[in-house]
């Protein structure tokens, strides 16, 4: 944590992340922020890796125990820890020497390429744009300072996961300067954290087609950490437990939103050899044909009517109808359960039309898959959780497991969850599921699942419904349709409410203040005063 002074006698404790973004932010100045997020993801990899190779560096130098008679100038030595191997022109001592050097954008970008020269497995990642005209060098020694400033790939910092926090802030707060070009490579973390709660990756191969920048890679790690207790006992000694059960594929059509996951994954020490790249994408060049995944995870793109369609009118993955040219939803969700092994089990967000649509064959195709008994579970999201896009949005989550058992305890019922007043509102455009949200959601779908009798309908928030139930609908999956209003509450807190309302406008005004005052801030620099 670091200290920020609001008064005289105030002293507010914020996160290092918070600290550390407001500094950085300050010294963008007028760089595009798409082009930034860059510039400054790339230096914190720099500066991990730095720190990494140190960490090591001292160990192998002092030739102790398992380290007598090793060389630290040797790169093997590090491979063999799983430890990247930086040349000396890539050192962070090395680079902020030389930060106040007009030729320093240079430097970086020799040492990225040094780095990828010694270290195969980051070829074409990491960024060289840092000689660019456009690139402020003053401002570029600043932010090298800045960074400088904190320990990330040591191993107390390693051990807390600063790094970690860190990138994972700033991919979120550069999402959120982009807007709707942001939610091409961000998944905001309470939708991610949802979909793996609700998946439970415990083992096994999972799979995301359109990866973005590698956030459900990564909540997946998280998720497997979190619940060591589930393994053997001893699970606890076990050094990187997820690389031991789980098995990452992912495919990415965005060549530097590509880049932006492989680094993710590599401070994380997740083996990302299976992330791979195309500009086809997915559907015209499956990066992995043969895969049968046991999880599929995904954010694919809403409604995307540039898919190529009209050159896969005969692929073998539409086995539950030909998905329409002018719509890609139905292509994304029969992609999902092509790479679906038997008892795999797929959750992906969606556009909330693709519930309801009969245009384009759309309602048959979403027919056949509910009366093969795949569909498992629908979750209705609230609005303004995704910085993309205003379409209302929805998670389906889809069971091999249902339709090659014919004796599954769920085969024959549908669950449906109404989550759309959940949330709370972070600033005026944007949502966030809360960790009670998450559980509240998550433990109704595992109860449900168990099908020991832990599970009831909740009128106006879930309903288990039956394919009868269904099909009475026409194969309608909106989940308002089914779970009904909620019961009147008899305690129902009219002061409590008013002062929750309250506070929601406060804040909202804060947010119009202060856009108000970045307006004024932005018009006063090209001479217009207010």
């Amino acid at each position: 944590m670091a200290k920020v002074k609001k008064s005289k006698n105030e002293v507010k404790e914020q996160p290092i992340e918070q600290v550390l973004w407001a500094a950085a932010d300050k010294l963008r100045k007028n760089m595009d922020a798409a082009e930034y997020k860059h510039v400054v993801l790339g230096l914190i990899f720099l500066k991990y890796i730095s720190d990494s190779f140190y960490d090591l560096y001292y160990k192998l130098k002092e030739g102790k125990g398992e380290y007598e008679g090793a060389d630290p100038d040797d790169p093997y030595e590090y491979r063999a820890e799983n430890v990247f191997y930086v040349p000396p022109q890539a050192r962070w001592d090395y680079l902020q020497s030389r930060a106040k050097l007009p030729t320093i954008g240079k430097d970086i970008d020799e040492a990225m390429e040094a780095v990828e020269k010694d270290n195969p497995s980051l070829k074409g990642v990491l960024p060289k744009e840092y000689a660019k005209e456009k690139l402020d060098k003053q401002s570029l020694g600043g932010l090298i300072d800045l960074i400088g400033t904190i320990a990330l790939g040591d191993s107390v910092s390693k051990s807390s996961d600063i790094l970690g926090q860190v990138y994972e802030y700033f991919l979120g707060q550069f999402a959120l300067a982009e807007g709707k070009k942001g939610g091409q490579f961000y998944t905001p973390r309470s939708v991610v954290q949802l979909l793996v709660e609700m998946l439970e990756p415990y083992e096994g191969r999972v799979f995301d087609p359109c990866c973005g920048s590698g956030g459900m890679f990564v909540q997946s790690e998280k998720f497997v950490e979190a619940h060591r207790d589930h393994y053997n006992g001893k699970s606890r000694e076990i050094d990187k437990l997820f690389e031991r059960v789980v098995s990452i594929y992912g495919q990415e059509s965005n060549q530097t939103t590509w880049r932006l996951c492989k680094m993710n994954l590599a401070i994380r020490g997740i083996d990302s050899s299976n992330v791979l790249w195309n500009n086809e994408g997915s559907f015209l060049n499956d990066a992995h044909p043969d895969l049968k995944a046991d999880f599929v995870i995904a954010n694919p793109p809403f409604n995307d009517s540039d898919w190529s369609g009209e050159l896969l009118r005969n692929d073998g993955r539409w086995k539950y109808g030909v998905p329409p040219v002018s719509n890609a939803n139905y292509a994304w969700i029969q992609h999902f359960l092509y790479h679906l092994s038997p008892k795999g089990t797929a959750g992906f967000v969606m556009a909330k039309g693709s519930l309801s649509s009969k245009t384009n064959g759309e309602g048959e195709i979403r027919k056949n898959i509910i009366e093969a008994g795949l569909v498992d579970c629908i979750v209705n999201l609230p609005a303004k959780l995704f910085l993309n896009t205003q379409i209302p949005a929805c998670l389906w989550f889809l069971s091999r497991e249902k339709e090659t058992n014919p004796n599954h305890p769920r085969r024959n019922t549908i669950l449906f969850i109404d989550a759309r007043n959940m949330g709370t509102l972070i600033n005026r455009r944007t949502r966030e599921l809360t960790n009670e949200d998450i559980r509240k959601i998550a433990d109704t779908y595992h109860n449900w699942k168990k099908n020991d009798g832990s599970y009831e309908d909740i009128p106006g928030f879930c309903k288990s419904a039956t394919l009868d139930d269904v099909r009475e609908l026409d194969y309608v999956l909106t989940p308002g349709r089914y779970v009904g209003l909620p019961e009147e509450e008899d305690d129902f807190d009219f002061e409590e409410r008013v002062k929750k309302l309250t506070a929601e406008l406060k804040a909202q005004m804060e947010e119009s203040a202060k856009l108000d005052e970045r307006i004024k801030e932005n018009l006063a620099k090209v001479g217009i005063e207010l």
